[in-house]
């Protein structure tokens, strides 16, 4: 019965230290720097077609 009891304890006082790591691992996740391997290319010129002036919106 105490061997429950202590399991009991154990789990209670946890959960809230894992909620804590769990929370924390998502921000700091979020705000470190990007671990994304684009290769570097630069600035790459405009091919398209400029828009039309008629579509144009004035802020």
């Amino acid at each position: 019965m105490s061997n429950n009891k202590t399991r009991l304890l154990q789990k209670i006082f946890l959960a809230p230290v894992r909620l804590v790591q769990y929370i924390w691992e998502a921000v700091s996740r979020i705000f470190s720097p990007s671990e994304d391997r684009y290769p570097t290319t630069g600035v790459q010129p405009f091919e398209g077609e400029p828009a039309d002036d008629k579509k144009r919106h004035d802020w």
